[in-house]
């Protein structure tokens, strides 16, 4: 499993945003920050999905990404829902993703 490429500070606030409005989502993190391909610049690539049904939509969403926009996070945070992702990039986000933050099981 690769590692994520984000700066230990950059990741608490991330993980912060996510704990306040996705407490019980799983979210994988993707993309070139766990690919060994970032830069400075780079976005954070992420995918939410309900740990229980992943079919299922992950509520919230609007709420993160204006909070992500609304944070001091140097980068771009683009975060998808699992359940409209197609088929074979959920494979793929599976194949290479990490998980960035669990869910809480209580």
């Amino acid at each position: 499993m690769q590692n994520l490429d984000l700066r230990p500070e950059l990741l608490a606030i991330v993980r912060q945003i996510l704990a306040t409005h996705l407490p019980d989502a799983e979210v994988l993190a993707y993309g070139s920050r766990v690919t060994g391909t970032a830069h400075d610049g780079s976005d954070l690539d992420l995918a939410a999905r309900n740990p229980h049904n992943p079919q299922l939509p992950v509520q919230n969403l609007a709420e993160v990404r204006d909070a992500f926009s609304e944070s001091n996070l140097p980068i771009l945070v683009d975060i998808l829902d699992w359940s409209q992702v197609p088929d074979s990039f959920r494979q793929e986000i599976e194949r290479v993703g990490v998980v960035a933050f669990p869910f809480s099981s209580g």
